[in-house]
């Protein structure tokens, strides 16, 4: 065990060059967070340092570790995938944050919100690896329950769906009867999305965790979204056609009033625009994310304004621009992989198109531009 390992062992000292006692070490010592140090100067990058946090979280004592790979908390349901990125991350010297499935000493499971990140000297080498750990197993289990009441809802689609379809080719139907078809279909889903809502909405009133309750927040929202797609399917009278303006002016007083702000003043540039309704839940999840983070961070601090919204046709594409007379932002400052920006950026890819931010100090505006008729 080389010097700066022994100092991490027995003083904890992180600052391994202003000798011992360093407060930030005797911080990762005392600290509720699981922590632990690996050495990758030393084969097999070991373990040199754990926290008391640690071993409470994991069941192992502190000498069934030291020494080892930090790959013993993995089993056999670990994902594979999210192991290599680390060891990627780890191999390239950068720092990474994952949830990955880890296993306790007595074999029970646990979800692991994972961050791992280098720590250099002062001439930038790479003297140890910092890892932190958080029990997520509550807020991973909520997720995959909405996931499989989503499932059990799209399987019921599909079966219903297929017993109408059945029947119209029984019975020989015309475009009348069709367009009762896919009618019911999305009334049976509004109100299965609207059902999903509702036991979010009350599994939300039992959580205490903020962070939770902001992710199925968002999740809500999400799900209102599409709701209203379906119910404005529902209300065309031409099934193979969606009419994107009366959605998009509908969607927009839904948002705002959600936001319980009456100051916030609409600009409508909404023109008639029909596409594709293969298109319509795609381009329903991009406008509530382009609508909801316009509202969010376009008047903060209970500030007024105006939002403008105009949906324009352009050739052979649909032009969609949201814009607002907020502070704006630094456009490079966005962190690119949250998930709404994930979300927004590849459904405009399926789309057959692109989503642009702008920002300066009179505003923010996002262009989403997509193919009306795609192939």
């Amino acid at each position: 065990m080389t010097t700066h390992e022994e100092d991490w062992h027995q003083t904890g000292d992180v600052a391994h060059d202003q000798g011992r006692g360093d407060p930030f070490a005797a911080a990762v010592r005392s600290t509720r967070m699981p922590m632990i140090v690996s050495n990758p100067r030393r084969r097999d990058n070991p373990i040199v340092f754990v926290n008391d946090a640690f071993l409470t979280l994991t069941g192992y004592d502190r000498d069934e570790i030291l020494g080892r790979n930090c790959r013993f908390l993995q089993g056999v349901d670990t994902d594979r995938e999210s192991v290599d990125r680390i060891r990627d991350a780890v191999a390239r010297e950068e720092p990474i944050q994952v949830d990955l499935l880890n296993y306790r000493k007595d074999g029970t499971p646990f979800w692991n919100a994972l961050f791992v990140g280098p720590v250099h000297d002062d001439d930038g080498e790479v003297q140890f690896f910092f890892a932190s750990q958080i029990d997520v197993t509550e807020r991973v289990k909520a997720q995959q329950a909405v996931i499989r009441q989503n499932a059990i809802v799209e399987a019921q689609v599909r079966d219903r769906t297929r017993e109408l379809e059945k029947a119209l080719k029984v019975k020989e139907q015309a475009l009348e009867e069709k367009t009762i078809l896919l009618h019911e279909v999305d009334h049976r889903v509004k109100n299965n999305l609207t059902m999903i809502g509702s036991l979010l909405r009350l599994q939300m009133s039992a959580i205490e965790d903020t962070g939770l309750a902001r992710t199925l927040e968002k999740m809500l929202e999400r799900i209102g979204a599409l709701a209203t797609v379906h119910k404005t399917l529902h209300d065309s009278s031409d099934i193979r056609r969606f009419d994107l303006g009366t959605f998009a002016r509908g969607l927009t007083g839904d948002v705002i009033s959600a936001s319980g702000r009456d100051d916030i003043e609409v600009i409508d540039r909404i023109e008639e625009v029909d596409v594709d309704p293969v298109q319509a839940t795609a381009l329903g999840l991009v406008l509530n994310e382009l609508l909801t983070n316009t509202v969010k961070h376009g008047f903060t601090d209970g500030r007024s304004g105006r939002l403008g919204i105009e949906l324009r046709p352009d050739e052979k594409e649909v032009v969609i621009e949201i814009s607002d007379d907020g502070p704006g932002f630094d456009a490079t400052a966005i962190p690119r992989d949250t998930l709404g920006r994930k979300l927004v950026e590849r459904l405009s890819h399926q789309l057959g198109g692109t989503t642009k931010w702008t920002s300066s100090s009179e505003g923010t505006t996002s262009i989403t531009r997509i193919l009306s008729d795609p192939a």
